[in-house]
């Protein structure tokens, strides 16, 4: 059954609106009719049964019906942090991570950074961006849709790491020391409904003085397995281990 992110929340009688582009996916793509079914997740974060009402030209008007008891999310909110790599691996990292769990998602300039921000072209690319999650969010049965944030400088990325309860840094370094028991321990430490930041470099990796930086603010620097992992892998090892540790071990 199609499922769509709406912004609206049911009033007392489970009447809402559904409009812009998702209303024209309904019409026009899905073309659906009255009565015709499908699942709304709200911003809530609750997801109901559905059918719709009556299609106008611009919205369409639909009402909520069973609302679904089953949360696909993990039970810990996961943020990605990933140093802005080249071409489109950013966007592969935005729709498998989102499909893995991850709750939210901030792109950052790091010193090895090949690519450069362009603050003009800017926030149509987070446009694009958030426009991914949400069909990500929607192929894989999400309850949360979530954001990307508009890319931080390094200085940034270390005053939002402070709000998490816990922050993991990907460094290779230490895989190539053979330390890949530090990861299995920082997970091991995060209680369910805790927040988790993974830091994760561009092509080339962090510095070893944005690894430091981040330590002394008390994150964990840990090596994912005793291979070196592409930026765009490194996030989906950690996201599918996190899946393993808090819900697959259950």
């Amino acid at each position: 059954m199609q499922r769509y992110f709406v912004q609206e929340l049911p009033n007392e009688e489970g009447l809402f609106t559904v409009s812009g582009e998702d209303a024209h996916h309904m019409a026009n793509v899905m073309r659906m009719q009255p009565e015709s079914a499908f699942i709304a997740v709200f911003e809530n974060n609750k997801a109901a049964a559905c059918r719709i009402v009556r299609l106008d030209k611009l919205k369409i008007l639909c009402c909520a019906e069973d609302y679904l008891d089953h949360s696909p999310e993990l039970p810990v909110k996961v943020s990605i942090a990933h140093g802005l790599p080249k071409g489109d691996k950013f966007e592969l990292v935005i729709q498998k991570s989102t499909e893995l769990g991850a709750y939210s998602l901030i792109p950052f300039l790091a010193a090895r950074s090949i690519v450069k921000w362009d603050e003009k072209k800017g926030s149509k690319k987070v446009d694009r961006w958030n426009k991914i999650t949400k069909e990500a969010a929607e192929q894989s049965h999400r309850l949360h849709l979530p954001q990307v944030e508009t890319p931080h400088t390094f200085n940034e990325l270390l005053k939002a790491a402070e709000s998490f309860d816990s922050v993991i840094v990907a460094y290779e370094e230490q895989a190539k020391r053979g330390n890949i028991s530090s990861f299995a321990k920082a997970l091991g430490a995060v209680s369910d409904g805790q927040s988790i930041l993974v830091v994760i470099g561009p092509e080339g990796g962090l510095s070893e003085r944005e690894v430091n930086q981040l330590e002394e603010i008390g994150a964990v620097s840990c090596g994912f397995g005793p291979r070196i992992l592409r930026s765009e892998t490194a996030p989906l090892y950690a996201l599918a281990a996190i899946s393993y540790q808090f819900e697959l071990m259950r």
